[in-house]
């Protein structure tokens, strides 16, 4: 009964969704209050629907009903406990549910929420349900996760092996929170191309409303970004962190888009300028989620963490996409030049600083589509199959952001309408010169065939200590008495420290990309027991080799006595080799030694022979220096975006206004 249950939960989500959609567009034609009630009322009993249909299938993996086709082809009887709930977001149907879900959450909110004039926010509402619709509606018709098998197995078939983690149990729903959580910003650009007038004053307010929902879905993209990033590093085993895999980009192009929008959301709030622009993003934000969604889920790709099912469903998802995308930038087309050019600002001022980030986030995002979405078209079109991969991206997008580094420092020191740029150059020549300094000193060291490496570290110096010369400079620290600087920091607002914490998180990844990429060290060997390797500063020895026996997997256990080359500092690490029986699939679990922000990277691989016929096996070895930054970094600028969040500021609804 628990399919039954959930699959007429979902049947009535997409009712409640439809009604929703309905009465919102009622309600706004009619100007009526109980219109926009009712729509409001079945925003929630959809998101309540949706919900029971959630838990549902969660409750069939956790009982491993095997009748349910989805729970045979990704579950197994002896998987673990949290795997098996993972599982329920660990495919196609699945994962689609948990998308509906969030996306009629975050409308059930925006219905509920107050502050924002009731034609603009009952047009947002409107454009929220039927967005839900569509997705609810294909969830229905196409992928329903409570389609039953005839002769179900009696064991079931298993999730994929490198989807056993505990970061990919977490990395998937942070992402829908992400990707999903734009999907208001679209609504709500929407719904201000409708309702928008020349010389409207209602922009700030809409800028206030947006760049909530757009740091939030940044944040939870960037965790969810860095989980993913961090499994692939110690999961798949090939030792890197990124690759530029079609689906890393799928999840990147969004984030981009939504760093875009939140700094030129700042600007409509603030002035009530680039009201035009905002929107585009906000529109452009969201049509990259849904491209994402397409791209994992239409087979066009193969990656471990894409969901490869049958093309036709991939067509439907393509043809929610031109229907949702084509009609909202059909609709920025026709209005968006009427739309109010907002306050003027001079060519120096934060305004044009923050336009200037903006131009560099979206050409970036640009390269990244292109790189990702060229093979595919030249291989549709001529049947020639290229590959674009990190030697494209190295031309194209990291001069960009490097570009786009090096002025964002300045932004915040700059004023509005007219900025003394004299001025701020004067506040950041300490933070320049020392940067610079690095940089010299890096490129002394490391040698000149290094010398982008030595550019990275005075890329993240800068990035780094500009931050910190920008909260030095509004607390006045060592320019006014100890008493008057802490004053000044507390009265800072949140947004103020969560900016500073994002950009400080930004040069501290550049500092550990730059380095981890520059001075990566690695051996690979085949070692008997007793072995030594030796990579960067750190040896290793095989101390033991033997099988090990798990929940759902036999594995091949190598224990390593990893030491400095003078012998000191000596650990114990295992890495691992992983048989899955029901799968019949190998998976290679890392040894991590975290020596500081270092870190020595341990696998394990077949058996082999030495000259002397002993046994033996195929060993890799990388010193990884600064590693730990690369995945501290996001994590610092997630906290910097959540800081923001509780600004009261922001939490302030502005005057509401009727019509």
């Amino acid at each position: 009964m628990t399919a039954e249950f959930g699959s007429f939960c979902l049947i009535l989500s997409l009712t409640l969704a439809v009604a929703w959609t309905g009465f919102a567009v009622a309600g706004r034609m009619r100007n009526g209050a109980l219109m926009t009630g009712a729509a409001q009322g079945a925003a929630i009993a959809c998101f309540g629907a949706l919900t029971l249909a959630f838990l549902a299938l969660i409750l069939a993996f956790w009982t491993s009903d095997f009748s349910l086709a989805v729970v045979a082809n990704n579950s197994h009887v002896d998987k673990p406990a949290l795997y098996k709930v993972a599982g329920a977001w660990g495919n196609h149907e699945g994962s689609l549910l948990l998308w509906c879900l969030v996306m009629a959450g975050f409308g059930a909110l925006l219905a509920g929420a107050r502050g924002l004039s009731f034609r603009l926010k009952t047009s947002a509402v409107a454009a929220q349900g039927a967005l839900t619709t569509l997705f609810v509606g294909f969830a229905v018709f196409t992928s329903s996760p409570f389609a039953r098998l005839d002769d179900p197995p009696v064991v079931g078939l298993g999730l994929n092996p490198l989807l056993q983690d505990p970061a990919l149990a977490l990395h998937p729903p942070l992402l829908y929170g992400g990707y999903v959580g734009l999907s208001v910003c679209f609504s709500l650009a929407v719904a201000a191309l409708i309702e928008g007038r020349a010389g409207s004053a209602m922009w700030p307010a809409w800028g206030r409303w947006v760049r909530p929902w757009a740091l939030a879905s940044w944040a939870l993209l960037t965790v969810g970004i860095a989980l993913g990033s961090f499994w692939a590093y110690y999961e798949l085993g090939w030792g890197g962190w990124w690759f530029w895999d079609p689906v890393e980009n799928a999840s990147f192009m969004p984030w981009l888009a939504a760093a875009a929008l939140l700094h030129s959301a700042v600007v409509t709030e603030r002035r009530g300028a680039l009201a035009g622009w905002t929107t585009f993003l906000a529109i452009l934000a969201f049509t990259f989620s849904m491209l994402g969604a397409f791209l994992v889920r239409s087979g066009v790709l193969t990656s471990v963490h894409a969901f490869a099912v049958d093309p036709e469903r991939g067509m439907a998802l393509l043809g929610i996409l031109g229907v949702a995308a084509g009609a909202a930038f059909a609709l920025f087309a026709w209005r968006a030049p009427k739309l109010t050019p907002g306050g003027a600002f001079a060519p120096v001022s934060r305004e044009a600083a923050l336009v200037l980030n903006n131009l560099f986030l979206t050409v970036a995002a640009a390269t990244v589509l292109l790189g990702t979405l060229y093979p595919l078209i030249l291989e549709a079109a001529t049947g020639e199959t290229i590959s674009v991969g990190p030697p494209y991206f190295a031309l194209t997008f990291v001069p960009l952001m490097t570009a786009m580094a090096l002025i964002l420092p300045a932004g915040p020191l700059l004023a509005w309408k007219r900025g003394d740029l004299k001025g701020v150059g004067q506040r950041l020549m300490l933070a320049a010169g020392l940067s610079v300094a690095v940089g010299l000193l890096a490129l002394s060291v490391w040698s000149p065939a290094r010398a982008l490496t030595a550019l990275g570290a005075a890329v993240a110096a800068w990035l780094v200590l500009g931050s910190i010369s920008e909260v030095a400079d509004r607390v006045r620290l060592f320019r006014a008495p100890a008493a008057e600087t802490a004053r000044r920091a507390k009265a800072l607002p949140l947004s103020a420290w969560g900016t500073t914490l994002a950009h400080l998180g930004l040069g501290l990844f550049v500092l550990g990309a730059a380095l981890e990429t520059g001075l990566k060290t690695e051996r690979q060997a085949i070692l008997p027991v007793g072995g030594e390797i030796a990579a960067g500063p750190y040896v290793a020895r095989v101390e033991q080799v033997g099988v090990v026996e798990g929940p759902n997997f036999l594995a091949e256990r190598a224990t390593f006595t990893v030491r400095t080359v003078d012998g000191r500092a000596a650990r114990t690490v295992t890495a691992e080799r992983r048989f899955f029986p029901a799968g019949g699939q190998t998976t290679t679990e890392v040894g991590l030694d975290f020596r500081g922000l270092d870190d020595v990277y341990l696998t394990v691989g077949e058996r082999a022979a030495t000259a002397d016929g002993d046994r033996a096996w195929s060993v890799r070895m990388a010193h990884n220096p600064m590693a730990r930054l690369i995945f501290l970094g996001p994590a610092i600028m997630a906290l910097g975006g959540l800081l923001s969040l509780l600004d009261r500021r922001l939490r302030r609804a502005p005057t509401r206004r009727r019509g």
